[in-house]
């Protein structure tokens, strides 16, 4: 990776997508042109900052910055943390060795899509009670 300048990485998870570009930098993760620390919510924070700390050296020399669109506050989260994951795993093979032990589903995107609602019923699969059966 020292040879190249930029790298791009994807994650997606439900309906969210993140787009990682890993450059040289100072260790700064920004989340759509804001630092992760702005985002608010505690546990998508440490969600996102897991993959991180498989290879800190790494951490502290380059800058993530991630596009993230779609999905809700968690999904997104996810989204970015399987990004995160893939440029750990990449640069360093203990790494991706301990990711692996860690959680397999930080270096897999996550193919699962809510059921679409069919028509005539309240939701996917539950049908309307009937009290004469």
């Amino acid at each position: 990776m020292s040879k190249v300048l930029e790298q791009i990485f994807v994650g997606k998870r439900k309906t969210a997508v993140a787009r990682l570009k890993v450059r040289h930098g100072n260790g700064e993760v920004l989340i759509n042109n804001m630092p992760v620390e702005m985002l608010g919510n505690e546990i998508a924070i440490k969600k996102i900052l897991t993959p991180l700390y498989f290879d800190e050296k790494f951490w502290k020399t380059h800058t993530f910055d991630v596009n993230v669109s779609g999905g809700g506050v968690i999904a997104a989260s996810d989204a970015i943390a399987i990004a995160i994951a893939k440029a750990v795993a990449a640069h360093s093979s203990k790494a991706r060795e301990a990711i692996l032990q860690f959680d397999r589903a930080l270096l897999v995107d996550d193919p699962r899509r809510t059921e679409p609602k069919k028509p005539n019923r309240r939701s996917a699969r539950r049908f309307k009670q009937k009290s004469y059966r």
